[in-house]
């Protein structure tokens, strides 16, 4: 590839962290004011009634711009991966179909039950485990997310798990759930390494995971399909670990964790001379920058939940989403 521009260069700036600010919740008491900074103090990430309306409303702004194919429709209720994701759908949706989404079929997300952690300080975030009508009998999980009191909860994950494999959270005598440090120590790979840990698995493979679909299958495949009659395809995978991307953990009762994790992938198609790269779908013309002549890169960001046990062990991927972000010609 040193001829050609490094797939690297299509490299979006990951969007700005947002800024947690100290907030401080007023309460009166028969003693007068007490002031309770919401950055130390261990409380509720928000409360079941909030997190069931932040609910409905994400499916209701998401149901809108499917239907439009208008991003703008729930730009404020997606936020890192999911926003990457669904904001690219959405754009080549809508210059391949203007006038809206001509197979569009509601979402409808029943059974949904809300694990919350009790935490201090900045994102505060909860986990929906819902069943959709769409994705066969797959488990819609959902977390949403936030990093002040004036931010509204956006949907960071989005990722279906078969069902009966959602693992027991821990939670105390209240119902609140246990958070995990992203630094945490005493899991078999912490959840802040876990983005570079996929992406280097990807890459040369080794131990740390678990055979199956989102691992040995899919390097696997990746491989057959590096080498083709008239073109090679190249990978290359990064994770994605800051801001709007930070890896967000849930304590399950036999000690282990439930985290969601972010990485990006690019795919580059290099025709042998005299040849071409096969025609792409419209939504990935749609997405398209330059003119495709010799070889084509495709940038995509992908999320993913894993079970992380307790000590050593392997780590399981429990289900991954994945989307085109953006494409490139040369």
């Amino acid at each position: 590839m040193s001829r050609d521009r490094d797939p690297r260069t299509l490299r979006r700036p990951a969007r700005s962290a947002l800024i947690a600010t100290s907030v401080a919740a007023l309460s009166l008491t028969a003693s007068g004011c007490v002031v309770v900074h919401g950055e130390r103090e261990i409380l509720p990430a928000t409360t079941r009634a909030e997190a069931a309306k932040a609910l409905q409303e994400f499916t209701t702004a998401y149901n809108e711009a499917d239907k439009a194919y208008d991003g703008a429709l729930d730009a404020d209720h997606t936020t890192g991966a999911l926003a990457d994701i669904d904001s690219a759908r959405l754009k080549a949706g809508k210059a391949n179909n203007p006038a809206g989404n001509p197979n569009h079929t509601p979402l409808k997300l029943t059974d949904a039950k809300f694990t919350i952690p009790k935490k201090a300080g900045w994102p505060r975030w909860f986990v929906v485990d819902a069943a959709g009508n769409k994705g066969g009998s797959a488990r819609w999980l959902l977390v949403f997310t936030r990093s002040s009191l004036d931010d509204p909860f956006q949907v960071a994950y989005l990722t279906l798990v078969a069902p009966g494999k959602v693992p027991r959270f821990k939670t105390d005598a209240d119902g609140w759930a246990e958070p995990v440090p992203a630094e945490s120590t005493d899991l078999a790979t912490g959840p802040g390494d876990l983005s570079r840990a996929y992406a280097t698995y990807l890459k040369s493979g080794g131990e740390t995971f678990t055979d199956g679909a989102h691992t040995s299958q899919w390097r696997a495949l990746r491989q057959k399909n590096s080498k083709k009659p008239g073109m090679v395809t190249q990978y290359i995978d990064e994770p994605l670990t800051n801001g709007d991307y930070a890896p967000l953990a849930l304590r399950t009762t036999d000690g282990g964790a439930l985290v969601f994790f972010t990485t990006r992938h690019y795919e580059k198609q290099t025709a042998h001379a005299g040849t071409s790269v096969p025609a792409p779908g419209k939504d990935v013309l749609a997405l398209t920058k330059g003119e495709i002549k010799q070889s084509l890169t495709m940038e995509f960001v992908s999320n993913e939940v894993a079970l992380d046990p307790k000590g050593r062990g392997k780590v399981t991927i429990l289900g991954r989403i994945q989307g085109l972000t953006a494409a490139e010609g040369s």
